[in-house]
């Protein structure tokens, strides 16, 4: 259960062993790719950080809990605890049938269980969130860089004598930096963004937002 156990890989509910940069990266792989891994890595272990050690006890135990070893121990135990008290002896029992103690403990455990659960989901969907605006972050940025390339391009195209000039309407286009606002618009419009027209063809996702707007 120790959040640097070497046999499982980083992830955001532990923080990442030291040597798993070096050791996830391949020889055969490029400088960059390394770099971006440990960066990854670095990442990761400064979220861990950040976090209290009740938080950090919370995940470990809720880890524990989605393991198939807790199902079977929480059965086991199911099974043992029915079993005894309902082939023993009346004076041997203490929770006879219908198992009004069992099922008080199984209350308690599932409401505990939920809370860890729900604790742990909590922070993840907040790491996850903000991977999100980064990610989103990253691919503007990208897409501002790959415009400002092509309009250099075009530019040097333009300037060199010794190359005909000619009208290319879509690299016009890809020169234009995509405006999210409009982006967006069009996927609400067409519907791709709604959840019942999730995995639609195209052509069906624009029949269902025309007969919403009907």
């Amino acid at each position: 259960m120790s959040p640097t156990n070497e046999s499982s890989p980083p992830n955001e509910s532990s923080p990442p062993n030291e040597s798993s940069p070096r050791a996830a990266a391949s020889p055969t792989l490029s400088e960059h790719i390394d770099q971006n891994i440990e960066s990854i890595v670095a990442l990761q272990r400064k979220q861990w950080d950040t976090i209290g050690s009740a938080q950090r006890r919370v995940e470990r135990l809720s880890r524990f809990l989605g393991r198939p070893i807790y199902l079977i121990a929480l059965v086991g135990a199911i099974a043992l605890w029915v079993g005894v008290n309902f082939f023993a002896t009346a004076a041997a029992r203490w929770d006879p049938p219908p198992f009004e103690l069992l099922d008080g403990i199984m209350t308690l455990i599932s409401l505990v269980t939920t809370t860890i659960v729900l604790i742990a989901q909590h922070r993840q969907a907040r790491l996850e969130k903000q991977h999100t605006h980064l990610g989103l972050q990253v691919a503007l940025l990208t897409e501002q860089k790959v415009t400002k390339v092509i309009n250099l391009i075009e530019e040097l195209r333009r300037d060199m004598p010794m190359v005909k000039n000619r009208h290319d309407a879509h690299a016009q286009a890809l020169q234009e930096s995509a405006d999210t606002a409009k982006v967006l618009a069009a996927l609400e419009e067409t519907g791709a963004t709604r959840a019942d027209t999730l995995g639609a063809a195209p052509g069906e996702a624009k029949r269902a937002a025309a007969k919403r707007s009907d």
